[in-house]
């Protein structure tokens, strides 16, 4: 899933080429993506109204258009965003005044397009937690101190740190030496502050870089992100570690495949 680096990307690269445009024609190729109004009435409103702001919250896009209402793009798993498009490859095309298109395309058909009036009473906005970007360190410690269960589950636990997702979680605790099931209580003061200063700094990498693309995840030029090359152990079982050559590991935790160093990680 596009996490905070990806999902940031975008919404810069959508900064550049859609704001102040507007949105002269919808076409709906399959209307399962759009969660809400229904099919009719989410055309009849998105149609005329111009883009007058683009946000990010978490792994959330947001669209504000000059109706009021806020176009709402979670891409999930496989969705996309790619622009210029083409009308006949996209779940949903949006053909704005420079007669150019901004396509949804989604294989799988599991991320959602919403219409609303308020994007901030979403109810999984409500209860997503700061963000790596939002907190201090001595915020982050605090929330830690709150827990006892396993660190890179919690990491990717949107209700407590949003954006961090699996691949990030596994790149920043190894880049501060922790064991992904290391307990939350066990972790040193140095230990919180390394953490939080990697989470951090692996983000603003994959920013960096454009993001990861690992999976269906392109830039909206449809371009691949460039960060996977630089991937410390997400993705590279039995491969050595960077640090001490050690084959990397996989195990399944929280129900997902998470990579790390045995020797470099305690």
């Amino acid at each position: 899933m596009p996490e905070l680096p990806e999902v940031e990307t975008i919404k810069r690269e959508l900064e550049k080429v859609v704001l102040n445009k507007k949105i002269v024609e919808v076409i709906v190729n399959n209307p399962k993506v759009i969660k809400e109004p229904k099919k009719e009435e989410f055309v009849k409103e998105v149609k005329g109204a111009t883009i007058k702001n683009v946000l990010r919250k978490g792994k959330l896009l947001i669209l504000e258009l000059s109706s009021g209402k806020s176009l709402c793009i979670h891409l999930k798993l496989t969705g996309q965003l790619i622009y210029p498009g083409e009308p006949e490859k996209a779940r949903v095309s949006f053909e704005l005044s420079d007669r150019k298109f901004l396509d949804y395309r989604d294989r799988r058909l599991l991320g959602e397009l919403r219409l609303v009036d308020d994007w901030k009473k979403l109810k999984f906005i409500q209860e997503l937690g700061p963000e790596p970007f939002e907190i201090t360190l001595e915020e982050f410690k605090k929330m830690l101190s709150e827990k006892r269960t396993k660190i890179k589950p919690l990491l990717m636990d949107q209700t407590f740190l949003s954006g961090v997702g699996n691949l990030y979680a596994a790149e920043a605790l190894f880049r501060a030496h922790i064991h992904p099931e290391r307990i939350t209580h066990s972790l040193t003061e140095r230990e919180k502050e390394l953490l939080f200063k990697e989470i951090k700094e692996t983000l603003k990498e994959a920013i960096t870089y454009k993001g990861s693309s690992v999976d269906q995840y392109l830039q909206l030029s449809g371009q691949p992100g460039e960060y996977a090359k630089y991937h410390k152990v997400y993705g590279r079982e039995g491969k050595p570690c960077f640090v001490c050559k050690t084959p990397v590991k996989r195990i399944a935790l929280g129900g997902r495949g998470t990579y790390f160093c045995p020797k470099c990680q305690k």
